[in-house]
């Protein structure tokens, strides 16, 4: 009898947490909110505990997005959107800062700095900051270009 109570217990707390674990997919699917434009958009990006919020957007092929990148973290972060070749030349650390440049802007501690953007096809692009270590704890994101 005691074996038998033991076995129930444990097949519902297996049974919570895999409904738990099912219930935070399907609530982070939702995640990116509605799809944005066609045409101009401004999302605010803000970065806290050295993490993007959102961390993932979704756009119609031909939107251009201002980016508003609020830092609220006492050290300086970057946002750096595009494709992947963009990206490796960043991994590579050829560029300590960057000018507000289409897809790219450096933001200071409790700074607010911003950048645009045109997502021009229909494909999934990453946000990242490639300041040393930043990217491998969790400062990255994505943008979801889908077709209108």
């Amino acid at each position: 009898m005691k074996a038998a109570g033991l076995a129930l217990a444990a097949a519902l707390v297996g049974g919570a947490v895999t409904g738990g674990g099912y219930a935070v997919v399907a609530a982070d699917e939702g995640a990116a909110g509605p799809i944005l434009g066609p045409g101009t958009e401004t999302v605010t990006i803000t970065i806290e505990d050295s993490r993007f919020r959102p961390e993932r957007i979704r756009v119609h092929e031909g939107t251009q997005v201002r980016f508003v990148v609020r830092n609220t973290d006492p050290i300086g972060h970057e946002l750096v959107v595009g494709p992947e070749s963009v990206h490796l030349r960043h991994e590579r650390g050829t560029e300590a800062a960057h000018p507000p440049v289409p897809g790219e802007v450096s933001v200071g501690p409790l700074q607010t700095g911003a950048t645009v953007y045109e997502f021009d096809a229909p494909e999934d692009l990453r946000i990242v900051c490639h300041l040393p270590r930043h990217e491998a704890y969790g400062m990255r994101g994505l943008v979801e270009v889908v077709s209108p």
